[in-house]
C-alpha cells in the first residue's frame, strides 16, 4: 500500500505503465463536471469510478481485495478512512473471488485505518485488502482501476 499526496504522482510512473495515464487523468480530471458512474479512460486497461455520497462508516465498511485490478482511491473532498491489511493477515476467507466483479470480500474488521485526505491518494495491489468508505461523512473520490497485466 501506499498513501502520498495526488501531486506527487510521478514518483510512481516506474512501479506500473498504467500510473501515468492514470494520474493524468487526475490532473486533468474537470471536477464540477465529471459525473459519478463508471468513467472510461483505456478500455478494460484503465477506468475510473466517481462517487459522491456520505461514508459507510467503519462498521460498514467491507474489508475486499481485486486480483486484476490495482486500486487508485483518491479522496477530493471529505476525508475518507480506509482499512488495510496484508491478504497474508486474513486467515479466514469470505464466499471466495467473484470472477466477474473482481473482488473478493473477508470478514472481520480492519485493525488498521488511515485517513485519505482531501488531495491524497492511496494505492492498492491484489495484496492489500482494504475497506474503503469508512468515513461517516459526505465523499467525493476517484478510484481508479489500474490492470495489474498492462499487456492485455
Amino acid at each position: 500500500m501506499v498513501l502520498d499526496r495526488i501531486d506527487n504522482g510521478e514518483r510512481y510512473y516506474p512501479l506500473h505503465p498504467g500510473f501515468k495515464p492514470a494520474f493524468e487523468y487526475l490532473k486533468n480530471l474537470d471536477l464540477k463536471a465529471v459525473p459519478a458512474g463508471r468513467q472510461e479512460i483505456d478500455g478494460s486497461r484503465l477506468y475510473a469510478v466517481i462517487t459522491r455520497g456520505p461514508g459507510k462508516g467503519m462498521e460498514k465498511a467491507r474489508l475486499e481485495s481485486h486480483k486484476r485490478y490495482i486500486d487508485i482511491q483518491c479522496a477530493i473532498s471529505g476525508t475518507d478512512l480506509i482499512g488495510w491489511k496484508n491478504i497474508s493477515e486474513c486467515a479466514a476467507r469470505g464466499q471466495g473471488y467473484i470472477e466477474e466483479k473482481d473482488i473478493e470480500y473477508f470478514p472481520g474488521m480492519s485493525e488498521v485505518w488511515v485517513k485519505t485526505l482531501p488531495g491524497t491518494f492511496g494505492i492498492f495491489f491484489p495484496e492489500d485488502v482494504h475497506a474503503p468508505m469508512g468515513s461517516e461523512e459526505e465523499l467525493f473520490k476517484v478510484i481508479l482501476k489500474v490492470a495489474v497485466d498492462w499487456d492485455l
